[in-house]
């Protein structure tokens, strides 16, 4: 039982020197240290176990000060209530009630703010402005972060989630990772309402169930020569680099940014930065002798850093290789679907193996442990496969047969 307040006295205070508690009774004592310094701690017991919390120095807090604090302290233990933990709580929400006034935009500029620099490409962080401006923004963005729950983010996602599903994917993924920062910056408190499993999985259909697959329109490889043929009839960068894009089975960015520093032409490798892949890993590509004899006639009048560029020297637009498809009265074609093409034939025209054609591809491995195991990137083989993609691209007479190359 404490004994009842009031048994220290100033005088007493400033004489003590011993290292030790002095008691003031009802649990206020003077923690007097080595050093000799002096502060007012408040001692009780829960569930058996000692416990100290710290009021101030005596130097700063007076006596009656203090005796004042306890006297808080033991009502609270009146009501079952741990001072320590209701100070950390009263602190926590004096942080939040002050961060009350950052809204959720500018909690997301911020974190967009903190990762660009770790992003691919100023086009990602683009995308992040965008999205949220578009469709966050209106709806809670200049709501305190604080205020943001299930409602307002299911407000947000709902109109989009069956019509845009990828887009709205892709935004509640940005939602929670703002929350998420918010939360450790302790500007907010409680679950993140954006989270998916466990959570929004019982609020929104399973995006396998409402997103249609779309399939890039692809040209089907028993007319690729045909294509061929009349592609490299044409004139211009935007033909040399779809031509190129072709036989190399890359994607847009990763042709349009290629560099000249990134070419052997001795060895036949193009090695793309993994700054320009999609998986975020150095990709080297085995050029075959038609994509060689490409690369070395417009190097002979090489000017600028980058292999297909405008007048200007800069690089292409991500739309001239669509655009002369459209010249070339293929609209029904994308960019991309050539991959397709590739891939299909690689499938149904050879023999070389399925792993083989996803390495050339430059797609990541879904299976982990199939990936862990993989630590060549096979590319003496995947150089015969792509010689032999390009005598099928250059051969019109073959393209109408159905062939077995080997992979030997």
């Amino acid at each position: 039982m404490a004994r009842s307040p009031g048994k220290l006295t100033n005088l007493i205070i400033a004489r003590a020197k011993q290292r030790g508690y002095l008691s003031d009774g009802g649990g206020l004592y003077v923690q007097i240290s080595d050093g000799g310094s002096k502060s007012w701690v408040f001692r009780f017991r829960d569930n058996g176990r000692l416990r100290e919390m710290g009021l101030g120095p005596t130097h700063t807090k007076s006596l009656a000060e203090a005796r004042a604090d306890a006297t808080d302290c033991r009502k609270l233990r009146l009501d079952g209530i741990d001072p320590i933990a209701e100070r950390q709580q009263g602190r926590l929400r004096a942080r939040l009630e002050a961060a009350r006034a950052m809204t959720f935009k500018q909690c997301a500029e911020a974190y967009i703010d903190a990762n660009k620099a770790g992003w691919k490409n100023a086009k990602h962080s683009a995308q992040w402005t965008s999205t949220l401006a578009t469709y966050a923004y209106p709806v809670f963005g200049e709501l305190p972060v604080q205020t943001v729950d299930v409602t307002l983010v299911t407000k947000v996602l709902e109109p989009i989630w069956k019509t845009k599903t990828e887009t709205a994917s892709r935004l509640r993924g940005r939602l929670e990772a703002v929350l998420d920062w918010a939360t450790v910056r302790q500007l907010r408190q409680g679950d993140n309402p954006a989270r998916w499993r466990g959570h929004l999985d019982h609020l929104l259909p399973q995006r396998s169930k409402v997103q249609k697959v779309q399939h890039h329109p692809a040209l089907p490889y028993s007319e690729i020569s045909d294509f061929m043929g009349k592609l490299r009839a044409q004139e211009g960068q935007a033909a040399r680099a779809l031509e190129f894009l072709i036989l190399t089975a890359t994607r847009t960015n990763e042709v349009i940014g290629a560099q000249w520093t990134e070419i052997d032409l001795d060895a036949g490798i193009w090695t793309i930065p993994e700054s320009r892949m999609k998986a975020g890993k150095e990709h080297r590509v085995p050029l075959s002798k038609p994509a060689l004899a490409l690369l070395k006639g417009l190097h002979k009048t090489k000017l600028v850093e980058f292999v297909f560029a405008n007048a200007d020297g800069k690089p292409l637009s991500n739309m001239a290789m669509l655009m002369l498809l459209e010249r070339m009265q293929r609209s029904d074609l994308t960019v991309h679907g050539f991959r397709s093409t590739f891939r299909d034939w690689a499938a149904e025209q050879t023999n070389f193996p399925r792993e083989l054609a996803e390495q050339a591809l430059a797609h990541s491995l879904k299976d982990k442990v199939e990936a862990a195991y993989r630590r060549s990137d096979l590319f003496e083989k995947r150089r015969r496969l792509m010689e032999a993609w390009s005598r099928y691209c250059a051969n019109a007479d073959e393209a109408k047969k159905i062939i077995r190359l080997h992979s030997k």
